[in-house]
């Protein structure tokens, strides 16, 4: 008995008997391009999934559809780092009454330090526990001004708020959205806001869409710097300088994607629209109606 007269048998068709064998002598064709792939994902240090990898190879003239770079990325293995994040709450009762919501849901800024939003979250690691305090501007999505410590106390917010203020041009006074935690009531915090002309802004008591723009961005940088990654035997100095490294990355070189096109942080191009596409503020699944899915 021959092979052949055994296809009708397994139920394998003439032309596929005829054709495996030739095409297992066949170069890989993606060959190439998954050395391109792995190495832009090596770059991004596990950062970039499919849509920034496909952003970078297009900058660099390298055309590659997006879903054939993530059958490429899923077929060998290369997974970013993803984990949705836990915030640290720091929401300690009412100490006077609360500014009003002015923001609404509506994350929108059409020029740069005219919406700021801020919030804390917390990394927590062998050595201890580290908390991140940043000033976010509405309109490109990027980090204004930030503080790293190991206490969650107004030193860190006020420290923060003052370096962002440092920044301002004249006749910028940007609303500062924040949720209801202590430190964005104490003395020193309004001080601060008023002596810059500053505008606050709360949202409702345990209501996180109500400060989505920060819940989004801690929960990329997240996925990004934290998740998936082991911080045994890294003592909490040496997280704190990892962590500040991030966000100097973040701000002036992570791939951002706008309508379609990529490009890096505002030190290298300002931005015109904010980021769009799921990955930025400006976008419409930020706004709280109706509220983003969890």
């Amino acid at each position: 008995m021959t092979a052949k007269s055994l296809l009708p048998v397994v139920g394998i068709a003439r032309g596929t008997y005829h054709y495996q064998p030739d095409a297992m002598k066949r170069p890989d064709k993606d060959s190439g391009l998954l050395e391109l792939v792995r190495e832009a994902f090596g770059n991004g240090k596990r950062r970039y999934g499919y849509r920034r990898i496909h952003l970078e190879l297009k900058g660099m003239g390298i055309v590659a559809s997006a879903k054939r770079i993530m059958r490429l990325l899923t077929g060998h293995g290369l997974v970013p780092l993803f984990k949705s994040a836990k915030r640290y709450g720091s929401y300690k009762g009412e100490l006077a009454k609360a500014p009003k919501n002015l923001v609404d849901g509506d994350f929108h800024a059409e020029r740069p330090n005219m919406l700021w939003v801020t919030d804390l979250t917390e990394f927590s690691i062998p050595a201890g526990k580290a908390y991140l305090s940043p000033v976010i501007d509405c309109y490109d999505g990027m980090p204004v001004a930030w503080t790293i410590g190991t206490s969650p106390d107004s030193a860190l917010a006020n420290g923060m708020l003052a370096d962002a203020c440092s920044t301002l041009k004249d006749g910028e006074k940007p609303i500062i959205h924040s949720d209801r935690g202590c430190h964005y009531r104490w003395p020193e915090w309004i001080r601060i806001c008023k002596e810059h002309g500053l505008t606050r802004s709360t949202g409702a008591k345990g209501c996180g869409p109500d400060n989505a723009a920060a819940e989004g961005f801690f929960g990329r940088s997240k996925q990004e710097f934290f998740h998936k990654r082991s911080f045994a035997g890294v003592s909490m100095d040496g997280f704190i300088n990892m962590l500040d490294d991030y966000m100097v990355w973040y701000r002036d070189r992570r791939i951002k994607t706008e309508s379609g096109h990529g490009h890096h942080g505002p030190s290298t191009q300002t931005q015109s629209c904010g980021m769009i596409g799921g990955d930025g503020i400006n976008d419409e699944s930020n706004k709280t109606a109706p509220p983003p899915s969890a």
